[in-house]
């Protein structure tokens, strides 16, 4: 599927509106923001059109979506671009020239959707394979492009559309997963900081493993030598198979799903750690009250929950329970052991989550005659980029403390 040569129809800034802020970078247009009446309100989503500003001039070519509060995604300032195969296959190429920079093995994230000027669009990469998230309506219209691109600039084999979560939904877009290319042969392992991971890429969460906590797992593992390691909202391994590989004594994962551990656990064979690998099935919060229940402490307690304040109206809700990770486990940390906690919320910036975070570790310990010193702070990886005219591109924060008396 190319441009086609016909001409674009065309959507309008209102008066007032900052095309300013376009010309300077701006990657979004929310419906607010437009000119809007029957005809540009029909447009079908994905499509391809020309935003002007009120004087009816050149701003950019964007992919539209009705349907969505973010109505056009900016795809190119150049008035003569044609967003085709060749044109994701230039954005590719200037991905992957910062990636192999980067790493000296093919496991990274690849596009990083805004960032990498490929809007809404997630792409990580798994040696020969790559799991594509299309979350914007227009790279979903455009992804047999894209997915021919993608081959033609990495060498994969194997390209995986993985079209569900929050995002797609709020674009309106259906949730499937199909493999567009070559074909998926159970789990594939994946060497990280000297650890191995094991990636469902078809019935996983996201794409199938997280790689942007890839700098702050490296820093745990400055921490851990000879310890005894808990890692909460686990996942498959994340923070405990990084800590063996670091050379911790010991590692806990709790998380709630079942899938999840046992992926855990093979990664902890194939690493020959199995030994001082375990695992806790359940609820995060249930299980860090029974571990205090039992007199359980840690030398280091690491907890990485999903995103508990995904949009401003659950930011309130979303600190509190970010407070509340924080109050129930630094008493777990053992004196001069080490607390982090780690969010992956949008609508929570590193303020409010700091504070937060303080907070709930005041309460946790502040009773105890104990205290916290912040000793680092961690975002996510170079490959992940952040752009800087979008502050929602940089969502991880992760906070590391010592916890003494």
């Amino acid at each position: 599927m190319t441009q086609p040569s016909f001409s674009f129809p065309t959507i309008r800034l209102k008066p007032k509106s900052n095309a300013r802020a376009i010309r300077h970078g701006a990657p979004w247009v929310y419906d607010n923001e437009l000119v809007t009446d029957r005809r540009t309100k029909s447009l079908a989503p994905g499509s391809l059109a020309i935003l002007e500003d009120a004087d009816r001039n050149f701003l950019a070519f964007v992919g539209v979506n009705p349907n969505s509060r973010i109505f056009a995604r900016v795809l190119s300032r150049d008035p003569d671009a044609v967003i085709d195969q060749a044109w994701f296959a230039a954005k590719l190429s200037v991905a992957l020239a910062h990636r192999e920079t980067l790493f000296d093995q093919p496991f990274y994230r690849l596009v990083h959707a805004e960032a990498d000027g490929l809007p809404g669009v997630v792409i990580d990469r798994f040696g020969d394979t790559c799991v594509v998230q299309p979350n914007a309506a227009w790279a979903d219209a455009l992804i047999e492009p894209l997915t021919a691109a993608l081959r033609e600039v990495t060498g994969v084999t194997t390209v995986v559309k993985n079209g569900s979560g929050r995002a797609r939904g709020l674009e309106g877009l259906e949730e499937t997963v199909d493999v567009l290319a070559g074909q998926v042969d159970g789990h594939i392992p994946v060497p990280m900081n000297g650890a191995t991971y094991m990636a469902d890429l078809m019935g996983g969460q996201k794409t199938g493993l997280f790689y942007d906590q890839r700098p702050n797992h490296a820093f745990t593992q400055r921490l851990v030598a000879g310890k005894k390691v808990l890692d909460v909202f686990s996942h498959v391994g994340g923070f405990a198979l990084a800590s063996l590989a670091g050379g911790a004594a010991s590692a806990l994962s709790v998380d709630s799903s079942a899938a999840a551990l046992e992926l855990a656990e093979k990664g902890a064979g194939a690493m020959g750690k199995a030994d001082a690998f375990s695992t806790r099935k359940g609820d995060a919060f249930d299980v860090l009250a029974a571990l205090a229940d039992e007199g359980e402490t840690f030398d280091v307690v690491i907890c990485d929950p999903p995103a508990f304040a995904p949009s401003k109206p659950a930011l309130e809700k979303g600190l509190r329970a970010y407070e509340r990770v924080a109050r129930m486990a630094a008493p777990l940390v053992r004196d001069g052991g080490y607390l982090g906690l780690c969010s992956c919320s949008h609508a929570a910036d590193l303020e409010k989550f700091r504070t937060a975070s303080n907070r709930g570790i005041g309460r946790g310990v502040g009773h105890l005659g104990r205290s916290a010193q912040l000793i680092h702070t961690g975002f996510a990886g170079a490959d992940h980029p952040l752009m800087p005219q979008l502050a929602e591109s940089g969502y991880l924060k992760a906070l590391f403390y010592r916890i003494t008396s």
